[in-house]
């Protein structure tokens, strides 16, 4: 399989990165920093199976839809096809009550959760569709399931996140494409350093404590669940958004259940 992966210069990004180079595909990578993205691909290639296997890095702000596009050309062009993309990119955005946050910041955050996974959904289904054939993964996490006080931004737009992959999922259907999103859990990261950084006083002493005292979640088991979701093992399973913390996605009788039960692991109304 020929993948990409945005936000991979480190944390769940590279991990991601890490597993498939792992598995013996080939991974191409990107994030906003030249440095750290080749760091990232020096790293990696510690990793790989063969000398045939191939690792492409590019820096690339996923914020501008000409440097996604490009991106995506120059990978396609390495290597042949983009079997699955995964957008990990992310950010959590401002801390605060909302009358104190920076509307600029706040739209930042928009662009880089939101408008980045679709820009680069919307440049690279029209390959996937050629080829009848892909896999595409959002990394949306549990801002999109549940009230985010103090850190709205983020809430917002991984919760619009996940809509739009159910969207997209229905719309490519028929080209046997699967969109779903990824609830990774908490995870160790720079982005858990940040909350701890702000403190309870800026994102809120009720979500502090919460995720002071939660256990986190390893960055190989958000690895081990996009790696399933990338495979045949899951073909069909598609407009879902699912955790690697709590569901059992690999007990044969998973797809089954989702058969059963349209409105399982998606954001609906509960009735």
């Amino acid at each position: 399989m020929n993948i990409a992966v945005t936000g991979a210069s480190r944390g769940l990004g590279f991990e991601i990165a890490k597993k498939f180079v792992q598995e013996g595909h080939n991974v191409a990578i990107c994030s906003r920093k030249l440095d750290e993205i080749k760091k990232a691909k020096n790293k990696l290639s510690h990793f790989k199976l063969t000398e045939n296997q191939k690792i492409f890095a590019w820096m690339v702000d996923v914020k501008i839809e000409d440097e996604i596009r490009f991106f995506i050309s120059e990978v396609i062009g390495c290597f042949g096809s983009i079997d699955v993309s995964i957008n990990n990119a992310g950010i959590y955005g401002p801390f605060g009550n909302i009358e104190n946050t920076n509307s600029q910041d706040w739209e930042q955050c928009i662009k880089t959760n939101l408008l980045g996974p679709y820009c680069f959904m919307k440049h690279v289904i029209p390959h996937m569709k050629e080829n009848q054939y892909g896999k595409i993964i959002n990394i949306a996490g549990g801002g999109a399931t549940q009230p985010m006080p103090f850190i709205s931004a983020y809430a917002a737009s991984k919760t619009a996140l996940v809509r739009l992959s159910e969207s997209i999922a229905e719309e490519v259907k028929d080209y046997n494409i699967d969109v779903n999103c990824v609830s990774p859990g908490l995870l160790d990261t720079n982005m858990y350093q940040q909350v701890l950084d702000a403190g309870p006083e800026k994102v809120g002493k009720e979500f502090y404590e919460k995720i002071t005292k939660k256990e986190k979640t390893p960055l190989s088991s958000g690895a081990e669940l996009c790696y399933w979701l990338a495979s045949k093992a899951s073909d069909g399973v598609t407009g879902r958004l699912i955790s690697a913390a709590w569901d059992d996605y690999m007990n044969p009788v998973f797809k089954t259940i989702l058969k059963q039960d349209k409105d399982l692991y998606t954001l609906r109304r509960k009735v």
